[in-house]
């Protein structure tokens, strides 16, 4: 009898714990989540301001030394000088001068990792929008912050 309840004890603290440490990697896990929203938030806000200024620094520091930028119809831009020549192509070749992030979804299960879904729209010298489309980032969080690590996204116009 002593026995049965020794092990009816110990299932009972073994539980608990095992409850305690679930909810607490779930309180981490939205403590994470919530304080990766607030650093896109805050970077997306920032982002179009370097063609606004012309300031490829403001660009760069966005995204992490290995980040890769996918746009559509053209390779991969992968490593250390991928943001400054995404940033030059756009700038010089395209003529974007500004634009807007709007944020649909913030999707994250780790410390390290989130997936920011959303629609785009940029805009030239004129304040005029020449194309719009939505976009898949995968982002890192780095000893510099959370950083842009996969940059993925795509016009709603064909070309």
């Amino acid at each position: 009898m002593k026995a049965i309840k020794l092990l009816i004890g110990m299932m009972v603290a073994i539980t608990t714990l095992g409850l305690w440490a679930c909810n607490s990697a779930q309180s981490t896990t939205a403590t994470s989540l919530e304080e990766a929203k607030k650093a896109i938030a805050a970077s997306n806000d920032i982002y179009f301001q370097a063609f606004v200024k012309g300031d490829s620094s403001i660009f760069i520091e966005r995204y992490a030394d290995d980040c890769c930028i996918m746009p559509p119809g053209a390779p991969a831009l992968c490593g250390p000088n991928a943001a400054l020549h995404f940033f030059r192509a756009a700038y010089q070749d395209i003529g974007l001068r500004n634009g807007k992030f709007i944020t649909t979804k913030v999707y994250g299960l780790s410390d390290e990792f989130v997936t920011e879904e959303g629609l785009w729209q940029s805009f030239d010298a004129n304040n005029v929008m020449f194309d719009d489309g939505k976009f898949l980032v995968l982002w890192r969080k780095t000893a510099k912050g959370w950083k842009m690590y996969r940059d993925s996204f795509s016009s709603n116009h064909s070309r």
